[in-house]
């Protein structure tokens, strides 16, 4: 007998308990149970980002950068999040390795701590693994930015006949991002149901985070030949290749020098979890440095195995490529691409991209 059912039961010795009433005491133990573990893991959290605070505002005074603009963040429905982290806890066959979560609690707490790492913007990634998906995400999306001012309105879709109208319907909502996941969605962006997707995407020149790298694990339409085919039908997509298209990083670094709108975004590149499996390989600094106006921050927060400060300190000693390039990754592109330095304009990019940057 648990302890709750002890201290309830007052009856004589040897009278039994009821099936009935013995699988609500049961249950009512797991759900205290799960509640206590659930402070604790909020209480972790809490305590952990505590004392990385001092870590990334000490990253930020070196590089120069009063606050963080991060396009690769995580905020989706609590029941979709909740089967992701299974999905990680599980080392499921798209992730391949052992990925504890370390920001795992509530939504609330999630933004407080990166507004109290002194992230200015962030965005909420999320995607469809199956047709069907994509409109009620989206939904969901639009109303998170708008009780989120600090997070910039992100959208997605799936390859599926009315691909079209939900981005048509996104971009009405005032969607300022999308978020494209071939690896996880299985299909392909050369697809004609996304035709129509491509180009209106290019017109309205908003970035498009991409993974379409091959890590961790490769997918069957992954790699920088479909999306490149994309591209050459678009070339004025703004394309973000999320994780520095890990682990292709050359392939993909060429095709950011062949595409001026191509772009990437630093996911977990350079920390010590992604370069046991994809080192970046260090003769490519050169072409990365000169392409620094088109790569932004990104970290897959909360999704990650690693403090965040993690991340922004493995970029600034395994690229050494200093305060000023850093200052540009870690904000002024971003504020660039998004708009986020022009006042009156609602925060819509312009398709030419153009801004002044920040000071």
């Amino acid at each position: 007998m648990s302890r709750h059912e002890q201290a309830r039961d007052t009856r004589a010795p040897g009278t039994r308990i009821p099936a009935a009433r013995a699988a609500e005491d049961r249950t009512a133990d797991a759900v205290q149970d799960e509640a206590a573990d659930d402070t604790v893991q909020d209480r972790t959290v809490e305590e952990r980002a505590a004392a990385e605070r001092e870590r990334v505002a000490a990253f930020r005074t070196r590089i120069g950068a009063p606050a963080l603009i991060d396009i690769h963040t995580h905020f989706m429905p609590e029941r979709l999040l909740a089967k992701v982290w299974a999905y990680f806890d599980a080392a499921g066959p798209l992730v391949g390795r052992a990925w504890p979560i370390t920001y795992r609690t509530d939504e609330q707490r999630r933004l407080a701590v990166l507004r109290g790492f002194g992230v200015r913007a962030f965005t909420s990634m999320l995607y469809p693994h199956k047709p069907g998906m994509a409109r009620s995400l989206n939904d969901w999306a639009a109303d998170f930015a708008a009780r989120t001012p600090d997070c910039l309105h992100t959208a997605t879709f799936y390859a599926e006949p009315c691909a079209p109208d939900d981005v048509r319907r996104a971009l009405d909502q005032g969607a300022r991002v999308f978020k494209c996941h071939l690896q996880v969605g299985g299909f392909d962006p050369r697809d004609p149901a996304l035709e129509e997707v491509w180009g209106l995407l290019a017109d309205a020149g908003v970035p498009v985070v991409t993974h379409c790298g091959s890590g961790p694990v490769p997918g069957a339409f992954t790699g920088p030949g479909p999306i490149g085919a994309v591209l050459e039908r678009h070339p004025r997509l703004r394309l973000v290749v999320a994780h520095l298209g890990m682990p292709e990083y050359t392939e993909f670094l060429a095709l950011a020098a062949r595409h001026p709108e191509v772009m990437l975004d630093t996911t977990m590149a350079f920390t010590g979890f992604a370069e046991e499996a994809a080192p970046f390989p260090r003769d490519a600094l050169p072409r990365l440095a000169d392409l620094g106006e088109r790569v932004l921050l990104g970290t897959d927060f909360p999704n990650i195995p690693y403090p965040y400060a993690d991340a922004l300190e493995s970029l600034e000693e395994r690229t050494g490529l200093g305060p000023g390039w850093l200052r540009a990754v870690c904000h002024d592109n971003a504020a660039r691409v998004c708009g986020l330095d022009r006042p009156g304009d609602g925060g819509r990019p312009r398709p030419d991209g153009s801004a002044s940057w920040a000071s």
